[in-house]
């Protein structure tokens, strides 16, 4: 296997933005997202409290099946991952990932989804997290916290949360545009406060 280099941290917080290999693939995980790693571990303890104090006599294993049904999603969330290949951007989780082209992509811009306008991980459907919002219309989202970027290509938008959203948007924005030129957004070539979205 090749030696992997770290990218630089450019927000001084002492965190490392990617991994470049010796083939010039950029990964970058997602952020841990403590709240929703609560949120499925107080709703396991719900479960296996509330099956203590009585029995589900016509589900006998119902417990143990909705555990692992949030177990599963709780693995699926920290499962989140991003990688820049030489043609495309995957954004990747077990049961759900999507392939962006840099040639399809024409925007790159910081966005929260909070302001997006969805309703939330309960407003997300499918194989890539379908949501749908009043300011970008319908766009997928593979991510595990609210702040990320917006990167528009194809039919859909994709949103996603890197751990350090600006180096991502650089290389990005670096390789996209050695297939396009310049896009119509794009923070990752100017990432100053000015050049950033009005989400």
């Amino acid at each position: 296997m090749g030696a992997e280099r770290t990218s630089s941290d450019p927000t001084g917080r002492g965190s490392p933005a990617g991994t470049i290999d010796s083939s010039g693939v950029y990964r970058q995980n997602a952020p841990v997202s403590y709240a929703v790693i609560g949120f499925y571990l107080i709703l396991m303890l719900l479960l296996v409290y509330v099956s203590t104090r009585g029995s589900f006599s016509s589900f006998p294993f119902i417990t143990e099946l909705l555990i692992a049904v949030f177990l599963v999603f709780l693995v699926r969330n920290l499962s989140t991952r991003y990688r820049l290949d030489s043609d495309q951007l995957v954004a990747w989780r077990i049961f759900g990932n999507r392939r962006v082209r840099f040639e399809s992509v024409r925007k790159i811009e910081f966005a929260n989804l909070r302001d997006l306008g969805p309703v939330g991980m309960f407003g997300s459907w499918g194989w890539r997290g379908r949501m749908w919002s009043p300011v970008a219309g319908t766009f997928d989202a593979i991510y595990t916290i609210s702040t990320g970027l917006l990167v528009t290509a194809g039919d859909h938008p994709l949103f996603i949360s890197p751990k350090d959203p600006a180096a991502f948007a650089r290389e990005l924005s670096r390789r996209a545009r050695s297939y396009t030129g310049d896009l119509e957004t794009d923070v990752g070539r100017d990432p100053s406060p000015s050049s950033r979205s009005g989400f």
